[in-house]
C-alpha cells in the first residue's frame, strides 16, 4: 500500500471486484447473478427453510444455465448494514435470526451431490452455516435485522463457526480506526460487552474462548481465500492479489494484542 493511501482503498477496490465479477441485476422483484459450482445446494437449503416457514432467507426461484434467480428482499443491506447494527437492537436481532435459521436447518437432509462453499468443519452438533454473515449480508428494517442473503459459503460446522465469524464483524474485533471509519461508530464501542449481547441473544453456546474462536475463525478465512485464489476462481484471485491475506493476518495479530479488550 501507498504511503499516502487511505486504509480502505485497497477494500474498495476488493468489493469493486466482486461487483465485477459476479454482476448483480434487479428487475421485478427477482435478482439475477452468476450461479456458482454450490448453487443448486444453496437451493435446496432454502427450499427447506422457506417451507419450514422462515421468510428471512430469499425465495429459490431456480438456476437456468450459469445464472440463478432468487427473489428480492427489501431493505437495507451491503454498507448500509453498518449503521443498523450499532445499536443493542440490531446486535441481538442479528443473533437471533442466526439462531433461527440454525434451528431451522439441523434437519435438512443435502442433496447426493451436494456441493459446499466451504470446507465442511467436523464438530459435535453440527449444523448448516452460513458462512459469511457479516452485517452486509444481512437485511435490516430500522435497525432490526430481518433476513440473511448471499448464501454461497453454506457449509456443515459447529453453530461457533458462523458465530466467531459474526463476532469478529460485529463486535468488531477490530482496530479503533476500523470500528470508525469502516463500522462508522461515532465512539468507539465496547467491544466485550457486545460480544456478550451477541452471544446471550444466540443462546445455548457452550463456552469457549472468543479470541482462539475468531482468530481460528480468520485463519479459516484465509486458507479459503488462499485454495480459490490458487484455482483462479474470482473475485477472490483479486482480493488475494490486492492484498487481503496481508490484512486478514493483520486482523489477527490485532485480536492477538488485544486480548484484554475482549
Amino acid at each position: 500500500m501507498a504511503d499516502d493511501e487511505h486504509p480502505f482503498a485497497a477494500v474498495d477496490r476488493a468489493a469493486e471486484a466482486n461487483e465485477l465479477h459476479r454482476p448483480v441485476a434487479i428487475a421485478d422483484g427477482v435478482v439475477t447473478r452468476p450461479a456458482g459450482r454450490g448453487t443448486a445446494t444453496v437451493h435446496s437449503f432454502l427450499r427447506h427453510l422457506r417451507g419450514k416457514g422462515l421468510d428471512c432467507v430469499p425465495v429459490p426461484l431456480g438456476v437456468e444455465g450459469d445464472l440463478e434467480r432468487l427473489g428480492f428482499m427489501t431493505g437495507a443491506d451491503g454498507g448500509e448494514g453498518w449503521y443498523h447494527q450499532h445499536t443493542d437492537q440490531g446486535l441481538t436481532s442479528a443473533a437471533r435470526l442466526l439462531r433461527r435459521i440454525h434451528d431451522a436447518g439441523e434437519d435438512w437432509t443435502p442433496p447426493d451431490d451436494a456441493v459446499w462453499g466451504a470446507p465442511a468443519v467436523p464438530g459435535d452438533g453440527a449444523v448448516f452455516c452460513h458462512g459469511d454473515p457479516g452485517p452486509w449480508n444481512f437485511i435490516w428494517h430500522d435497525n432490526e435485522a430481518v433476513g440473511l442473503i448471499d448464501w454461497d459459503y453454506l457449509h456443515p460446522a459447529p453453530r461457533l463457526d458462523d458465530v466467531a465469524y459474526a463476532l469478529h464483524w460485529f463486535a468488531p474485533l477490530r482496530s479503533d480506526l476500523h470500528a470508525r471509519e469502516w463500522h462508522h461508530f461515532p465512539e468507539v464501542p465496547d467491544r466485550a460487552a457486545r460480544v456478550r449481547t451477541f452471544v446471550a441473544a444466540y443462546g445455548d453456546l457452550p463456552e469457549f474462548d472468543v479470541v482462539d474462536a475468531v482468530t481460528d475463525r480468520i485463519r479459516a478465512v484465509v486458507s479459503l481465500q488462499e485454495e480459490m485464489a490458487a484455482q483462479g476462481i474470482e473475485p477472490q484471485a483479486t482480493w488475494v492479489a490486492e492484498g487481503s491475506l496481508e490484512r486478514d493476518h493483520e486482523e489477527i495479530a490485532w485480536i492477538e494484542a488485544h486480548r484484554g479488550l475482549l
